[in-house]
């Protein structure tokens, strides 16, 4: 059968990369550092994860006021890459759909909020750069958005063709300012419940992709 999408736009922090864990350590890390209270479960984390990331870094606790962003942007870097292959693995099930997302002749892009350098090694390092036709990344380490990359893109497809896979509200968002499908899945950076109120579809896990791929074309 063939499916209703043409592309699929995949995010990857928190979508494809299971990362949670090691992202919110290391935002504990600095926040350690600075005597500030630390996020304690992954439901706090979940409370103050959003993009823009600087905005995020101000819910976590961190003063804007005394300490420069483009500072604090490095040093998280320079943590979560130093250990992002000791403490991360590819979500469950994540090479499996993509190669079955593949076998449907569904075009697979990778439209991310990371620096585009750091999101090539990744991808080397656990062995799926061979999946995706595009890989589409930021020029910088400050993750402010991906809209314009894939408005970009989208002038090259039909939007209502492509669908873009996520795990956050920004995700969602860039959907919408594409004029793209969206599906939501809740293993990421964003709790199940505040995906939920946005609307889309809400996946727990990846498995479920090529299915509704196919139940999208039926209908």
């Amino acid at each position: 059968m063939q499916a209703k999408y043409s592309h699929v736009l995949w995010d990857w922090n928190g979508t494809l990369l299971n990362d949670l864990n090691w992202a919110m350590a290391s935002i504990n890390q600095m926040l350690k550092k600075r005597s500030l209270p630390e996020l304690p479960s992954i439901a706090a984390y979940h409370a103050v994860f959003g993009f823009p990331v600087i905005d995020y870094y101000r819910r976590a606790g961190f003063d804007l006021e005394r300490e420069l962003f483009p500072a604090l942007a490095a040093e998280y870097m320079a943590i979560y890459h130093g250990g992002d292959g000791q403490h991360c693995a590819l979500q469950a099930g994540a090479a499996e759909t993509l190669r079955a997302v593949g076998a449907l002749g569904v075009s697979q892009v990778l439209l991310s909020a990371s620096e585009e350098k750091n999101l090539l090694r990744q991808l080397r390092f656990f062995g799926a750069e061979g999946f995706f036709d595009e890989v589409l990344g930021l020029s910088d380490i400050y993750a402010a958005s991906k809209a314009e990359l894939g408005l970009r893109f989208v002038q090259r497809v039909q939007p209502k063709k492509a669908l873009l896979v996520g795990d956050t509200e920004h995700d969602f968002l860039v959907a919408k300012a594409l004029g793209a499908g969206c599906l939501l899945f809740s293993g990421g950076h964003e709790s199940r419940e505040k995906l939920l109120r946005l609307g889309p579809p809400v996946i727990d896990s990846l498995g479920e992709i090529p299915a509704f791929l196919c139940e999208e074309a039926a209908q």
